[in-house]
């Protein structure tokens, strides 16, 4: 385990492999443990970089705020105390949020951005996530955490079919505050990337599953329509989680995409393939 300290607290992150760095980026109510697999297949070529957002997993929890801006703030600091000068950021959900907004606001940072089932517009998130960012909502779910994290474990077949997934996430509720559970859902709720999205003008890629039901699926839409170097792959059958529904189809797919130098070529959009559960579809748009 390891960690920096930064002006507003401090991050845990995790570490594995070798080469030229990637940073990855958990979503809201998660933590770095929801990339052990991809990062399992991507350090035998990458430098995998996994962090906990300040108010999550294992990073500082004493804070005012935790905005989806003050994220971005920090995987600038992150960047910095490591000596990273530029890398790919890889998003799942507000992760990918923040990943785009990093790429808007510290361009010389970011080389490829992915986001993962990731709202570009907060209106996007499903209703229940919409009225956990309201205070007295958030209040009592936490004086209510039993029942919360009971209501999660039933709802997790819906929401991803990885049977780990209902212990992953009661392992990362039990380490998050109520402060950081309702500040960054408000936040994002509030978020729309669609305004800046033509300030991206590097490669990126959104990956979403057709059967999210905590984002709404065509998010990926808005980014094909903002982003002059932007693509798309969807999961047919996969909801929010494709990393742990799909991880080896994902794993290869983002591999791929990091180690392309090619340009983004124009396509016609594909209809989602009912075949199998390993079958993407391809969205690309030229810049």
């Amino acid at each position: 385990m390891s960690s920096i300290t930064t002006d507003q607290g401090i991050v845990h992150y995790e570490v594995y492999g070798r080469g030229k760095p990637v940073i990855l980026l958990h979503g809201w109510l998660g933590s770095w443990g929801l990339w052990q697999e991809t990062m399992a297949f991507l350090g035998r070529y990458y430098r995998t970089y996994a962090l906990d957002f300040w108010g999550f997993g294992e990073s500082g929890k004493k804070r005012d705020t935790y905005a989806v801006q003050d994220f971005v703030s920090l995987v600038d600091q992150f960047m910095e105390q490591l000596g990273i000068a530029h890398a790919p950021l890889v998003g799942h959900s507000m992760g990918g949020t923040v990943s785009l907004s990093v790429a808007i606001h510290y361009p010389q940072r970011v080389s490829k951005v992915v986001v993962v089932g990731s709202p570009i517009v907060g209106s996007s998130l499903a209703f229940p996530l919409k009225l956990a960012g309201r205070r007295p909502i958030a209040f009592l779910l936490f004086n209510m955490m039993s029942v919360f994290r009971f209501g999660v474990r039933v709802a997790s077949p819906f929401i991803c079919r990885d049977e780990r997934f209902a212990d992953m996430m009661d392992r990362d509720l039990s380490r998050t505050t109520v402060e950081s559970f309702l500040l960054s859902i408000a936040s994002l709720r509030r978020t729309d990337l669609r305004p800046m999205l033509d300030r991206v003008r590097i490669p990126a890629m959104g990956i979403y599953g057709d059967r999210d039901i905590i984002v709404h699926p065509k998010q990926w839409q808005p980014m094909m329509k903002g982003i002059p170097q932007a693509r798309v792959e969807r999961f047919p059958l996969a909801g929010h989680f494709p990393m742990l529904e799909e991880p080896q189809k994902f794993a290869e797919l983002l591999k791929a995409f990091l180690d392309s130098d090619e340009p983004v070529r124009s396509s016609a959009q594909s209809q989602p393939s009912p075949l199998n559960s390993a079958t993407t579809t391809s969205v690309t748009l030229a810049p």
